[in-house]
């Protein structure tokens, strides 16, 4: 079995893979402040808690925007698996051509995203990375990276306008079913919901002009879904989209 670890600003998501099929996966909260060994006896416990064999795990790729978190990682794979990971964005054999300034400084989670929907929709293609950041990576219709565009992220937004607003309070992200908000609630819930919807199709309807091509749109993250549902630009939703990447990535370097 492979073990793919998809590490984020916000959480980090692992998934076990059975040649091309994921059996399991999970989603545990990022903290930098952990040790290695801390998240070890939580990942082992992962394992246990579904009577998963841990020496039935022969590979292990690792994706992350988190730097302390990736050394730790490798620790704990090593001691507790004993593996070697691969690392995403530091590979002998890139499975994509990074056409970008400097190519290092694309997130690997962005370069997974990549090569997971080229892998199922083909090229030109838009991914959208609904996270800590609202990411629209485009992709050529030769298959290389061209570039991202970088917004915020709608929880980054909202908790940032719940700071600075003394009079306005927290609200769950729901769709209201109007517009026009009637209470503040509302008014707040619109304005998030609407006007990233607003903000998804203006950015996919310029990156589109750009790539001179007519590029499926391919939507992934926790509120991916959310959004999907208020624009017609997105063609599918993918929730596991970075850990399909990483297992391609890897199965190119192993």
């Amino acid at each position: 079995m492979l073990l793919c670890i998809d590490i984020g600003n916000t959480n980090i998501k692992l998934g076990l893979y059975e040649g091309e099929k994921l059996v399991t996966h999970w989603r545990i909260y990022t903290d930098e402040s952990k040790l290695a060994d801390e998240y070890g006896v939580l990942v082992l416990s992962l394992f246990e808690s579904e009577n998963i064999d841990k020496s039935k795990i022969d590979g292990c790729a690792i994706s992350s925007v988190v730097p302390e978190l990736t050394s730790a990682f490798k620790q704990l794979i090593g001691r507790h698996l004993g593996l070697d990971p691969v690392i995403v964005g530091n590979v002998k054999h890139p499975v994509i051509h990074i056409n970008a300034n400097n190519p290092r400084e694309v997130g690997p989670d962005l370069i997974a995203n990549a090569v997971g929907a080229v892998s199922l929709y083909g090229a030109p293609c838009i991914v959208i990375g609904f996270g800590t950041a609202t990411t629209f990576s485009a992709i050529s219709a030769k298959g290389d990276f061209e570039g991202v565009a970088i917004a915020p992220g709608i929880m980054t937004t909202a908790m940032s306008l719940f700071d600075a607003g003394a009079m306005l309070p927290a609200v769950d992200l729901h769709k209201p079913e109007h517009v026009i908000g009637k209470n503040t609630i509302l008014s707040l819930q619109s304005g998030l919901i609407y006007g990233f919807a607003g903000l998804v199709e203006g950015l996919c309807s310029r990156i589109k002009k750009e790539l001179g091509g007519d590029a499926r749109v391919v939507a992934t993250g926790g509120l991916a879904n959310l959004i999907a549902d208020e624009v017609t630009c997105i063609d599918a939703v993918e929730p596991e989209l970075t850990l399909l990447g990483v297992r391609i990535i890897y199965e190119k370097n192993k």
